[in-house]
C-alpha cells in the first residue's frame, strides 16, 4: 500500500499531515510513504528528515498522488468555488481514500463532489468521542493548542501585565480573563491564563463544565435552570439553547464582560454557525485597552465585531480574529495531528504485507466515513439532506 502526504496550499495553513515519527511507524508496518516536496517546510520539517525516516520525496502533487491508495491532508481539498488555488480534488483518482479535516457539515456540497469523483472520504473531525478514540481525536488535539495560543495572542495585544505584582513602587492588580465555552480549547485557555497569574472566570451552557472549570481554579458563571440539565448532546457537545435561556444568559454575561480585561470566545456547535455571545453593546461596555479573542471566527464568530484574519479595534477594545489558531503553532499541531492519523489508520493495516482494510463495523471508521464506492453513507449527512 502507498500513502501520499500532500503539501497544504491554503494561505493560512502551516501544518502537515505526517511527521518523520509517523512516517517511520508507517514504514515499519510495510507501508510505502510518498511525501510531496516541501510539505513539511512551514512546520520546520525538511524533506531530508522525511527521507531519513523512510519516505520517498515526490517533486509535485501529481507525482505524490500517482499510484497512492490513501491521501493524507490537513484541510479539505481546494474546490473550484474558492480562490486559493487550482482544484485539488481534480488531482485525485477514483478509488483513493482521502483522510483529512473536511468540514462536511458546513461544506455539504463537497461531499457530493467526493462521491461523484469516486473518492472514499474520511472526515477526522467526526471521530466519535469514545474512550478508545481519544488518541484519534483531531478536534481535541488541535483545540487544546488553540486555547493555549489564544491566551498568548491576547497577552500580546494587552498593554498590561497579567499577574499581580507587588513592587516597591506599588502593586499591579492581576488581569481579569473571562473564557466563554469550557470545551477542550476553553479549559486549556483557563489553565494557561491561570498559570500566567490572571484571575479567571468562565461560562458554558453545560452544567458538567462547572466542576471542570472550578478544578482549574476559575469561577463558573452560568444561569442554572431546568433547561441546563439537558444542555449537552450524547456526543459531549453543547446544544443550542432556547431563546428565553439565551436572553437570561446574555444579561448575566453582559454584566460579567463589562468587568473583564480579556475575553476569550471558544463556543462552537457542530454543523452550525457559531453562536453569538458578545454583541456590540457588550464590546462598548469594556474598558479601552481590553482584548477579545474569537476562536470561532472561521465559523461566523462568537463576537459580532470580529473579522477573520484581522485584529480590529473598536472604542479602544482590540478584537483578535486570527484564522486557523492551531496552525500558529505548526510544529506541535502537526505532531499531534499526524499521530491522530496514524492511530486511526494503523489498526486497519496488516503488519505482514502493509495492506489496508477498513473494518466498517468499527465505529471509529463508520463514524468518520463520508463517502464510499461513489455514495454518501454518513448518517449525519443523510439527515442534513432530508
Amino acid at each position: 500500500m502507498k500513502i501520499a502526504v500532500m503539501k497544504e496550499r491554503r494561505a493560512d495553513e502551516r501544518r502537515v499531515a505526517a511527521t518523520p515519527e509517523t512516517v517511520k511507524k508507517f514504514v515499519g508496518l510495510g507501508v510505502d510513504i510518498v511525501v510531496e516536496a516541501g510539505a513539511g517546510g512551514a512546520a520546520h520539517i525538511a524533506d531530508s528528515e522525511f527521507q531519513e525516516a523512510g519516505a520517498v520525496i515526490a517533486a509535485d502533487a501529481a507525482a505524490a498522488l500517482d499510484g497512492a491508495d490513501v491521501v493524507l491532508k490537513v484541510r479539505r481539498p481546494i474546490m473550484d468555488d474558492e480562490d486559493e488555488g487550482p482544484n485539488e480534488l481534480a488531482q485525485l483518482r477514483k478509488g483513493q481514500a482521502l483522510v483529512a479535516m473536511l468540514n462536511p457539515l458546513i461544506r455539504r456540497s463537497d461531499c457530493d463532489a467526493y462521491a461523484a469523483a469516486g473518492i472514499d472520504a474520511y472526515a477526522m473531525e467526526l471521530m466519535p468521542r469514545i474512550s478508545r478514540a481519544q488518541s484519534m481525536d483531531v478536534l481535541s488535539s488541535q483545540a487544546n493548542l488553540a486555547g493555549y495560543k489564544a491566551v498568548l495572542d491576547a497577552t500580546e495585544e494587552y498593554d498590561r501585565a497579567l499577574p499581580m505584582m507587588m513592587t516597591a513602587a506599588g502593586t499591579i492588580a492581576p488581569a481579569k480573563i473571562f473564557v466563554m465555552g469550557a470545551g477542550v480549547a476553553g479549559l486549556q485557555a483557563i489553565a494557561t491564563a491561570r498559570r500566567l497569574g490572571a484571575v479567571v472566570s468562565a461560562t458554558d451552557v453545560r452544567p458538567v463544565a462547572k466542576e471542570q472549570v472550578q478544578s482549574l481554579g476559575a469561577k463558573f458563571v452560568m444561569v442554572e435552570d431546568e433547561e441546563t440539565a439537558e444542555a449537552e448532546t450524547a456526543a459531549g457537545y453543547a446544544k443550542e439553547m432556547s431563546e428565553e435561556y439565551q436572553k437570561k444568559q446574555a444579561a448575566l454575561i453582559a454584566e460579567t464582560i463589562s468587568k473583564q480585561d480579556i475575553v476569550i470566545c471558544t463556543a462552537l456547535i457542530p454543523g452550525r454557525a457559531a453562536p453569538t455571545l458578545v454583541d456590540e453593546a457588550m464590546v462598548a461596555s469594556m474598558r479601552p485597552g481590553s482584548v477579545i479573542v474569537d476562536l470561532a471566527v472561521e465559523n461566523g464568530g462568537n463576537c459580532t465585531l470580529s473579522k477573520m484574519g484581522e485584529v480590529v479595534e473598536t472604542n479602544g477594545v482590540k478584537i483578535i480574529g486570527h484564522s486557523n489558531f492551531p496552525a500558529r503553532l505548526a510544529v506541535d499541531a502537526s505532531n499531534l495531528y499526524a499521530r491522530n492519523l496514524f492511530n486511526f489508520l494503523s489498526p486497519h493495516i496488516d503488519g505482514e504485507n502493509g495492506n489496508l482494510s477498513f473494518d466498517f463495523e468499527d465505529e471509529t471508521v463508520s463514524g468518520v466515513c463520508l463517502t464510499r464506492d461513489g455514495a454518501i453513507i454518513h448518517p449525519m449527512l443523510s439527515e442534513k439532506e432530508s
